[in-house]
């Protein structure tokens, strides 16, 4: 059993969107930075991309929520352990968790001159680079180790 059609395609352009967050972070940082020490920059498309970006993240997560919801997941495998299970649950909640509070936490600190909220979005980037690292691994690990064809399932619908 697989995800749906919707589900794999949110998955991916989440996916997409998160990285180009990640590779274009310096431009809002920097305008951040000015506009927080009284400065005015000039109109950046790489500005209003990663804010545009953002929002566009937090809206799709609540979509992925609600899909979730709605069409369930596929259960794990069954050689997978508690330990596996345990850890499977907790990066997944952790991404969601992230995927809506990085958005939030962002728009704060952009919209309400937050430099608090700065701060706690910086933070919060680790936390995300850290699970979808672990995200990452335990992917290839089913992959590679198992050989349990774990990873079809975000590839090809039922």
């Amino acid at each position: 059993m697989g995800y749906a059609r919707s589900q794999i395609i949110l998955h991916w352009l989440v996916f997409v969107l998160i990285a180009a967050q990640f590779i274009g972070h310096e431009p809002i940082r920097a305008a951040f930075g000015v506009w927080m020490k009284g400065g005015e920059s000039a109109f950046s498309p790489l500005v209003a991309g990663h804010v545009a970006g953002g929002m566009l993240v937090l809206v799709l997560a609540l979509w992925r929520l609600g899909l979730r919801r709605k069409h369930g997941v596929p259960p794990l495998p069954e050689r997978e352990g508690p330990l596996g299970r345990a850890l499977a649950h907790l990066t997944h909640g952790m991404l969601y968790v992230l995927l809506i509070l990085m958005p939030v936490s962002g728009a704060v600190a952009w919209f309400g001159a937050s430099q608090t909220a700065a701060d706690g979005h910086g933070l919060l980037r680790f936390g995300m680079l850290g699970f979808v690292a672990l995200h990452i691994i335990g992917a290839l690990y089913h992959q590679f180790v198992l050989k349990d064809d774990l990873m079809a399932r975000m590839k090809r619908a039922p």
